[in-house]
């Protein structure tokens, strides 16, 4: 359960059916095809992730279920193949044009952990364009191909998973040092990684603005607002908080995100879609999300000693 992190796993499903309902005719089967594919993707990249981090999490995150002793790597490994396997079945059986994009989506997870993320901007941007991707997945479910409005949006979440991974990376700032991770952070300082967080995020929330330029419905621009006003609220703080920004603290501006990127995902789907459904789907994962964050997050990303009361 602790691998799953239950907090992340709506956000692959709303981005996976805002994807499919980006050209306003999808059905219920694409939306459930759509959801459950990218679930299967994202479960399956933190499972790869945890094997392919796990000698970083013994120097950073000790506390975490392979570096602990309590979930076997082979057993990480083998979890990861299998969802890996499932999405890539399930969403090649929607639509085989899709399968490129499921092994682009697929290879950037592994590239992620194996090289990129100790690499500073790159493993950001990978990790940026994993959402990206998944989105036009979710889009292909409904389409033979993905149209200009899907092409669009999908730099919306390209630049606020790009924003939102940094904001991570400067949580973890202490432990990548040591273990000899070059992250942004790591190479350039915090108050750089915030400017550029900022940066990333009010571009994210700029391209997704001028999308009212397209046809939408009226529910799109309202939570488009409450969106960006949410994450202001985590990111601009890190301006002046970065020279002494604490590992809590900078968990704290990420689990908003975590909460906001699921209204900025509704908020896409919203363009094409009632609202009232819309929200009728946002209201219980978010409180879903809210509740298994903290429960669950902190003592997943800090040590014990350092942990933060839930």
């Amino acid at each position: 359960m602790q691998t799953f992190r239950p907090y992340t796993l709506c956000y692959p499903v709303l981005v996976g059916v805002a994807g499919a309902g980006v050209t306003g005719e999808a059905g219920l089967a694409e939306f459930v095809i759509a959801g459950f594919g990218t679930a299967f993707g994202w479960l399956a990249a933190h499972y790869l992730g945890d094997y392919f981090d796990r000698e970083l999490d013994r120097v950073a995150k000790p506390q975490r279920p392979i570096p602990s002793g309590r979930l076997a790597p082979g057993t990480a490994l083998a979890c990861g193949i299998g969802l890996a396997v499932a999405a890539t079945a399930l969403l090649t059986w929607a639509n085989f044009r899709a399968l490129p994009l499921v092994v682009v989506a697929l290879s950037g997870v592994i590239a992620y952990s194996r090289f990129c993320k100790a690499r500073g901007l790159s493993g950001n941007l990978v990790r940026g364009l994993i959402t990206a991707t998944a989105f036009l997945i979710g889009a292909m479910v409904a389409a033979p191909l993905p149209g200009w409005a899907a092409l669009a949006l999908s730099l919306v979440f390209l630049l606020h998973d790009t924003a939102s991974n940094l904001v991570g990376a400067m949580r973890d700032v202490d432990g990548d040092r040591a273990a000899g991770y070059r992250s942004v952070p790591v190479q350039r300082g915090q108050r750089y990684a915030a400017r550029l967080s900022v940066l990333l995020y009010a571009s994210a929330i700029g391209i997704a603005a001028l999308g009212l330029a397209l046809p939408h419905r009226t529910g799109y621009p309202v939570l488009l607002a409450v969106a960006g006003c949410a994450g202001l609220i985590a990111v601009l703080p890190l301006l002046w908080l970065a020279p002494t920004l604490s590992q809590a603290r900078a968990l704290r501006a990420h689990e908003v995100l975590v909460a906001e990127r699921l209204v900025l995902a509704a908020a896409i789907l919203a363009r094409t879609a009632a609202v009232v459904p819309v929200v009728a789907l946002l209201l219980p994962v978010l409180v879903f999300s809210v509740w298994t964050q903290a429960a669950m997050r902190s003592r997943h990303e800090i040590a014990e000693k350092e942990a933060l009361p839930t």
